[in-house]
């Protein structure tokens, strides 16, 4: 039997990182949480390596779903939410990721962290590569359906991999000539839906599975995500803060570099 107190202290310490790497540098927690919390349940003996990835993932979604619900209370407070546009991006996000939250535990365990470790170099590159006075496009919004087309695919790669969205959602508005602010709070509104629904449909499809131990509401771990979240909520706005005093374009290149490795850790080991 694992200690539980100790692995939520593992987890709050996490909750403390996340918070604060996604206030300074505007990431989704996914990208640390699933990597950092598919090792600390293999440690602590939750799980075994079959439901280790699926767990992280969904557990990462759950918890996305308090900390969007923050971010985009204070964006659509600072009108930074396009809601001519944001309402067929959500819908595309929520279809999209409520089949990834079925279709992941159907994908074999090596497959999915190869998925997941593709995707997260590709964020890395453009988080190393942006900057911020680089023009944004000039091309035109296409209508609403195909923008809602495009969003499902967008929600269906986050939710398979238990990111937010933001990192995917961003630069696709960004080239489609919405400004940035608007591009990153309809992504915090999008972040929730994503996070609901991609949620429910691992939340669905874990309650076949009979060999997950007490504590998982499906595949989402409660212990955990109580921990992540009671200290991310609070941690968040002091990594906002510091955007002030520390060189984030620095941090951004040495954040990148530590997810390439963290990718590739994933996949071999």
């Amino acid at each position: 039997m694992y200690d539980l107190g100790l692995l939520v202290a593992c987890c709050a310490l996490l909750g403390c990182i996340v918070g604060f790497l996604a206030g300074l540098l505007g990431i989704g927690g996914g990208l640390i949480i699933v990597p950092a919390l598919s090792t600390l349940l293999i440690l602590f003996n939750v799980t075994s390596a079959e439901h280790v990835v699926v767990i992280s993932i969904a557990t990462s979604l759950a918890s996305i779903l308090f900390t969007s619900t923050s971010s985009a209370l204070a964006h659509h407070k600072n009108d930074n939410v396009p809601w001519h546009v944001a309402p067929w991006v959500m819908a595309g996000v929520a279809v999209g990721a409520l089949i990834s939250g079925f279709a992941a535990s159907l994908i074999p365990e090596q497959l999915l962290r190869s998925v997941f470790a593709v995707s997260v170099v590709f964020i890395a590159a453009r988080m190393a590569l942006s900057s911020r006075n680089k023009p944004s496009s000039t091309k035109p919004l296409p209508p609403g359906p195909i923008l809602g087309c495009i969003s499902a695919i967008m929600g269906g790669l986050s939710g398979l991999i238990g990111i937010g969205g933001g990192a995917l959602i961003v630069p696709m508005l960004n080239y489609f000539s919405i400004d940035i602010r608007k591009a990153i709070g309809c992504a915090a509104v999008s972040g929730i839906v994503i996070a609901l629904f991609g949620s429910i449909g691992y939340i669905s499809a874990g309650w076949k599975v009979t060999d997950l131990a007490h504590g998982f509401a499906g595949f989402v771990y409660l212990p955990a995500l109580f921990g992540i979240v009671i200290t991310s909520w609070f941690v968040a706005p002091y990594g906002a803060k510091a955007t002030h005093y520390l060189p984030v374009n620095t941090i951004k290149k040495v954040f990148a570099v530590l997810l390439v490795v963290i990718a590739i850790k994933m996949v071999f080991s």
